[in-house]
């Protein structure tokens, strides 16, 4: 009998904050983790190429695997894409949005998204602020640097509190509540906390995802879905990967392999 299986999709490590949140609500649930390496980051990509890309990585796994439910865990492709995979798929695609509600809601001084410029740019994005915080003072910063610590943090290397602090200096003083509008940001949360300090809430997408991902599975989840299997791939060869491998293999995935965007 088959397990039932996620596919999960990023550019790069950082939708892995949110199969940490999954794995927590659902442990008996599969998932496959995907990432589009060769194009990262997504954030540099013309709109067009970046959807072309997910939706063509996203079907091939999907047409490969027996796959139940997509996780786009990536904002800054979630933001664009969702409406074209989801006529291209006939199971349930869930995307990724800033937490901007949920951050407006427990803001007394202002609330900071911090995302991709990508995110930040969007009109997708815009239209969250105006939707459920016009009466809150919204602070934006867009950042490719914390993606790049994400990442190397998730291959061992130690974070640079300095470079960090000097990323969110825009933001001191200024809000009490931050966004992590990217999937990449809660990786780095206990680094960010530490720098922000104690009275800035955190706030990020996981817990909703997980929420979302086992409603609409509730029906397909079994009862013997024992042993999980956890499976990663790549699409091009990729550096530091013994490094990588340490904290895929902590968090139970098997071998990091190697599955090229067809056509690419």
């Amino acid at each position: 009998m088959s397990k039932t299986t996620i596919l999960m999709f990023d550019s790069g490590v950082g939708g892995l904050s949110v199969f940490q949140d999954i794995k927590a609500k659902m442990p008996n649930l599969s998932c496959t983790y995907i990432f589009d390496n060769q194009a990262y980051p997504y954030g540099e990509l013309p709109q067009e190429e970046l959807i072309s890309r997910t939706c063509q990585y996203v079907s091939q796994f999907v047409e490969s695997h027996n796959i139940d439910l997509v996780v786009i865990a990536c904002n800054t492709a979630s933001t664009v894409v969702l409406p074209k995979l989801r006529q291209l798929l006939s199971i349930p695609v869930v995307g990724v949005v800033p937490a901007i509600k949920p951050a407006s809601q427990r803001a007394n001084i202002g609330v900071g998204l911090i995302a991709t410029p990508a995110t930040i740019t969007r009109e997708y994005t815009h239209d969250l602020i105006k939707d459920f915080a016009a009466d809150k003072d919204v602070k934006l910063l867009g950042s490719t640097t914390l993606v790049d610590m994400a990442e190397k943090k998730l291959r061992k290397s130690l974070v640079d509190l300095e470079q960090l602090a000097k990323v969110l200096e825009p933001l001191n003083g200024y809000i009490d509540v931050a966004v992590l509008g990217c999937t990449h940001f809660p990786l780095l949360k206990e680094e960010i906390q530490q720098v922000m300090g104690a009275d800035v809430v955190l706030v990020d997408s996981g817990e909703a995802i997980a929420r979302r991902v086992e409603f609409l599975l509730q029906d397909k989840i079994k009862a013997d879905d024992q042993h999980p299997l956890y499976r990663v791939y790549c699409s091009a060869e990729i550096e530091y990967k013994e490094a990588l491998q340490v904290s895929l293999t902590e968090m139970g995935f098997g071998s990091l392999k190697i599955q090229p965007l067809k056509g690419a």
